[in-house]
Order: C-alpha cells, then sequence, then structure tokens
C-alpha cells in the first residue's frame, strides 16, 4: 500500500467524526434532531460526515445552559 492510499483512508472518517462531534456541543431547533444527526455520521460513513457539513452545521445554534444569573 503507498503512502497516499493510507493518507486517503486515514482522512475518510475525519468528516464523520466532527461531524458527531459538533453535533453533541451544539444546540437544534428541533429536541431530536441531534440524535438524527449523530446517527447519520455513525451509520452513514463519509456520505453522513459530508452531509452533515452541508447540511446539520448551517442549522445548529451554539449550545447554552440554562443559568438564571
Amino acid at each position: 500500500m503507498e503512502l497516499w492510499q493510507i493518507v486517503l483512508l486515514a482522512a475518510l472518517p475525519i468528516p464523520n467524526l466532527w461531524g458527531i462531534r459538533h453535533a453533541f456541543y451544539h444546540d437544534f431547533p428541533a429536541p431530536h434532531e441531534r440524535l438524527i444527526w449523530m446517527g447519520v455520521c455513525i451509520f452513514v460513513p463519509v456520505i453522513g460526515g459530508l452531509a452533515y457539513m452541508l447540511f446539520g452545521f448551517r442549522r445548529s445554534k451554539e449550545f447554552r445552559e440554562n443559568s438564571s444569573r
């Protein structure tokens, strides 16, 4: 196996891992949407991460804890 093939295989899961982490730490308009995006990133390799980058990323908001200060 050549070096470029190893690099390509190592880079493929990066969008999925980023999508899972980003969805976990951000809020969405619908409460179940976070779980759906995380499931898509987990169960549809590569395409799920790219779909989250194109569509889900824009729908997310910063996660803020409810504090009454």
